[in-house]
């Protein structure tokens, strides 16, 4: 059954359940790494950046801008199940297994995207058009990433999607809605949760490989293949750990934010999984889990290393 609005039946238990099974339906869609890990962190970046470069930090803004991140990312997710659906995409191995999706989960998303663009409307009101540009960048970004005509995701050029969406727009746009300006050292930090949102999108696709490839979703993992794809994620996750020391010798970045580099054993743990058991999808499943706790724990150290400093210099 899919997910499915009307309540054709009279028996009230029954109503009941369903009901209750059409809400864990929406709460799975909107699967929790996206909105925590994928979403929030670079806007909670882009923020910090904004107070510790600026002394700026308006919590109207602030909360307005989270919410309309919300609501971009139940879109995507929507989108994402539904348009992946049609694809067939989660159903070349088990077709049986999966109900059908229902047009309702088009429909949140449609309308998670429309709140969206008004968060970013007014916003743009109040500060601006370049609010307007970072948002229908993001829009067209999330939208599209697998929804016709272009399906980003099944052109080889998703993964490098959700990394600017999520890494140089998302950290820029939080930025510009509290200072009212961008920065290059701004840019450079971006970089950070962009290299390393980049690595989780391959890694999260290797186990996917077969039915990716027979659906026609010609993603970088089908492309290289899965072993390339490997050394791939690694190499973009290092990439967003280096950033931090260099920006640090640099003087862009303050020396606190070297405690990001605690993240480096996930890495490494994440690797060793990897190359052992990308040919296994359910083996494999520890070295995704890896990844992801070692973009949590860099970027949310990350920012409070430039929050730390920030405050220094404040109240100090």
């Amino acid at each position: 059954m899919g997910l499915s609005l009307s309540t054709a039946s009279t028996d009230q238990p029954f109503s009941t359940r369903s009901a209750l099974h059409r809400l864990l339906r929406v709460c799975a869609m909107v699967r929790y790494r996206f909105f925590l890990y994928a979403g929030l962190l670079p806007y909670l970046l882009g923020a910090a950046w904004a107070y510790a470069v600026a002394g700026a930090f308006d919590a109207a803004i602030f909360w307005s801008g989270l919410g309309g991140v919300v609501l971009a990312v139940i879109g995507v997710e929507a989108f994402n199940e539904y348009f992946d659906s049609r694809m067939g995409t989660d159903r070349v191995f088990n077709p049986q297994d999966l109900p059908p999706m229902s047009d309702a989960v088009l429909w949140v998303g449609i309308a998670a995207f429309a709140g969206a663009l008004a968060v970013g409307v007014y916003l743009t009101v109040r500060g601006g058009w370049p609010i307007l540009a970072f948002a229908l960048l993001g829009g067209t970004a999330a939208i599209f990433y697998v929804a016709p005509p272009i399906r980003w995701a099944y052109r080889g050029l998703g993964e490098l999607v959700i990394a600017l969406s999520y890494g140089p727009w998302m950290v820029l746009g939080s930025l510009y809605l509290h200072a009212r300006a961008v920065s290059w050292s701004a840019f450079y930090a971006s970089l950070v949760p962009g290299c390393l949102i980049m690595a989780l999108a391959v890694v999260n696709a290797i186990p996917d490989f077969h039915q990716d490839r027979l659906v026609g979703k010609r993603n970088l993992v089908v492309r290289l293949g899965r072993r390339r794809a490997v050394f791939l994620y690694l190499a973009l996750a290092t990439a967003g750990l280096l950033v931090i020391p260099v920006g640090v010798i640099a003087g862009v970045f303050p020396a606190g934010c070297l405690a990001a580099l605690l993240a480096l054993p996930l890495l490494v743990a994440s690797g060793k999984c990897a190359v052992r058991t990308y040919e296994a999808p359910r083996a494999f499943v520890p070295a995704v889990r890896h990844i992801v706790g070692c973009y949590l724990v860099t970027v949310l150290l990350f920012s409070v290393g430039i929050l730390a400093q920030a405050w220094r210099r404040f109240h100090g």
